[in-house]
This record gives structure tokens, C-alpha cells and sequence, in this order.
């Protein structure tokens, strides 16, 4: 079973984190910002890990920055040495009027990219400038190679929920056993 717990303590946040790749797509998550706890529930679901997040701090922004540090710091734990896995990984993910399309690099080099933008200054109770802040965090700290293209935008709630979906399909490719040896012709990630 490939799985990690993380604790982060800072006089901002408490975060702590429980991940299990080979999960089964529960998610028991509680940031204190619903609209996160709702994109952080799709992304176990929809990527079958089993994601435990209790979480709480001074403000938005700490709490979902430490988060996303946490999370990727879980992974790249569970993940080990990433011996076997597929490594890259793709989805393409519909959602009523909104298309997004994720490809991740599990490759120990930290890259962001994306067009995502988001009109609206809130989703819900979420900062919508957090989501990007999320994301980019989360590559940097798992040090993975992260593409997000949003091809049909729309509706901004649905825009989110592509993204966090098309980025849980991604990583649960990327993180599939497939092999015996380290996915790099170099011999290490």
C-alpha cells in the first residue's frame, strides 16, 4: 500500500494529511473553506485515493497554500522512489459547457503551466485567485511537471470542478504501477 501521512504546524496553519494512492476514492476533508473541501473531495474521488485533510490557520490564502504543500508532500512520500509507475499521465474532462485538459510529469522537475482564469472574484465561499494558487503550489512542491488547459471555458464553478477532476484522472494514471524499473532513461526521477 503506498501511503503517507503529513503534518504541518506554523503559527498560521495546522495542516494534516493522509493519503493512500491505492485507494478507493474516499475523501474525509475539512479546510473550513467548502467550496476547497468540495474540489478536494472530486479530486479523491475521481483520482481513487483515499484523501484525509483536517486543516485550519489565520486565513485563506495560508490555509490553502499549506494544503497544497501537504498533499504534495504526501504524494511524493507514497510515492517513494516511483518505482513502476506510468509516470506521465492525461485527461480530458467535459463538463456541461466547460472542457479542460490536464497532463501531468511525475519527473522531479517542478513546472506549471495554464491558461485558467477565472472572472469572478469568489467561487462560492474560495477565492478563485486560490485555485491557480493551489495548483502552481502543488506542482512546485510534488515537483511535477503540471499542464491545464482550458479549452471551452464557461460557467466558473464548472471550470473548477474540470480542473480538479482532469487533474485527479491525470495523477492517478501517472501514479499507476505498470512496471518494475524507474520510468526515465536516465535511471533515476
Amino acid at each position: 500500500m503506498r501511503f503517507a501521512k503529513v503534518e504541518r504546524r506554523t503559527r498560521e496553519t495546522h495542516i494534516v494529511v493522509e493519503l493512500n494512492i491505492d485507494g478507493s476514492g474516499d475523501g474525509e476533508i475539512s479546510t473550513g473553506i467548502g467550496f476547497f473541501d468540495h474540489m478536494l473531495t472530486s479530486l479523491a474521488k475521481h483520482g481513487r485515493f483515499d484523501i484525509k485533510i483536517r486543516a485550519s490557520g489565520d486565513n485563506e490564502h495560508h490555509v490553502v497554500e499549506d494544503v497544497a504543500i501537504c498533499l504534495a508532500n504526501a504524494f511524493k512520500k507514497a510515492l517513494g522512489n516511483m518505482t513502476g509507475i506510468r509516470r506521465f499521465g492525461y485527461a480530458a474532462v467535459p463538463m456541461d459547457d466547460v472542457l479542460v485538459l490536464t497532463a501531468v510529469d511525475i519527473s522531479n522537475r517542478p513546472y506549471f503551466k495554464s491558461n485558467l482564469s477565472f472572472w469572478r472574484e469568489k467561487i462560492e465561499d474560495m477565492s478563485s485567485e486560490m485555485i491557480l494558487h493551489f495548483l502552481k503550489t502543488f506542482a512546485n512542491e510534488m515537483k511535477i511537471n503540471l499542464h491545464i488547459r482550458v479549452l471551452e471555458d464557461g460557467n466558473e464553478h464548472h471550470k473548477a470542478e474540470a480542473v480538479f477532476k482532469s487533474l485527479a484522472l491525470s495523477l492517478s494514471m501517472a501514479c499507476k504501477v505498470v512496471g518494475v524499473d524507474i520510468p526515465s532513461t536516465k535511471g533515476v526521477l
